[in-house]
């Protein structure tokens, strides 16, 4: 039995990374891995002489589309995003599995971006059975006989469900997120200047700072107060920000993390009490000039559970 749960656990960041990726959720995902192994272990797969990685995905995946399922059909309060999760060099994101064979297709997205809020957020407008094609096919790189296994489907079926799943993902597909050392140096630059000038106050600073079309979307769930919609517009995001800064009492602790693969803020606010976030996470994408074209908030509790802040 050793043996056997030792084997399981060389798959698990593999397949933490495969259930946070198809739920955007962290929590899940651990619910999700420990589920699968629980399976593993109560009914393992009958022929004990093949590998045991097939199985496992099989199973997780299967866990993970039955999750978006139930929340699809739940009603949501305000946008949805996905669950932060850190990205250094010890955090499970961050682990780049091998492809499962020598027929995978070049990936379409590499895998530090297929952890970005941008694009957890575009696949949000797919199916369960198309997010999971698509990440297994264009993601980590299964071949389309491998992708039918995993998700007990026939080639063809795969074939389908990812010429669809690629047509929804068109829109993102036109301003992609880059991760890599370029720009995450970028964002850096635009959270510190960001940060600087909303300590002084300084509306001008913030508004050069702001794509023309930037977006900002907040999760609070529903537990605490957030922007039931997305803002649009350097005008109205302006206010916004500017507006949420009057109401504060004391400066809240700022601190620059890596989460998704790119610098972002932790906040924390311990003064604020109610239903005021007391800890939130802010998430950007900078345009080519540097400037701010979206703005990520989440400020609901219960996914906030992988980030670290500093009490």
């Amino acid at each position: 039995m050793a043996t056997y749960v030792e084997a399981l656990e060389t798959d698990r960041r593999l397949l933490w990374n495969l259930c946070y990726r198809m739920t955007g959720s962290a929590a899940d995902a651990d619910d999700l891995v420990q589920e699968t192994f629980v399976r593993a272990i109560e009914k393992p797969p009958h022929r004990t002489n093949e590998p045991l990685r097939p199985w496992l995905v099989r199973v997780a995946m299967n866990l993970s589309r039955d999750v978006l399922r139930r929340r699809k059909r739940e009603h949501y309060l305000g946008p949805w995003l996905p669950s932060p999760v850190p990205t250094d060099e010890e955090s499970p994101a961050s682990y780049e599995p091998p492809a499962p064979s020598l027929d995978s297709p070049a990936a379409r997205y590499d895998l530090k971006e297929s952890i970005s809020f941008a694009f957890l957020v575009a696949l949000e407008a797919l199916t369960p059975s198309q997010r999971a094609v698509l990440l297994l096919r264009d993601v980590f790189d299964y071949s389309t006989s491998e992708t039918a296994e995993a998700l007990d489907i026939t080639e063809a079926n795969v074939k389908v469900t990812l010429l669809r799943a690629r047509r929804r993902m068109k829109e993102y597909d036109k301003n992609p997120t880059t991760v890599g050392a370029t720009q995450q140096e970028a964002t850096r630059r635009a959270l510190e200047q960001f940060l600087l000038y909303l300590g002084a106050r300084d509306a001008a600073g913030i508004e050069r700072l702001l794509a023309e079309d930037v977006i900002s979307i907040s999760d609070g769930g529903p537990e605490v107060h957030a922007a039931r919609k997305p803002v649009r517009g350097r005008d109205k995001v302006l206010r916004l920000i500017l507006g949420l800064a009057a109401k504060v009492l004391v400066e809240p602790r700022f601190t620059i993390q890596m989460l998704n693969g790119l610098p972002s803020i932790s906040i924390e606010d311990l003064r604020s009490s109610g239903t005021a976030a007391t800890r939130y996470t802010v998430q950007v994408d900078v345009d080519d000039a540097g400037r701010i074209r979206r703005l990520y908030a989440v400020l609901a509790p219960r996914k906030l559970s992988a980030v670290r802040f500093s009490t």
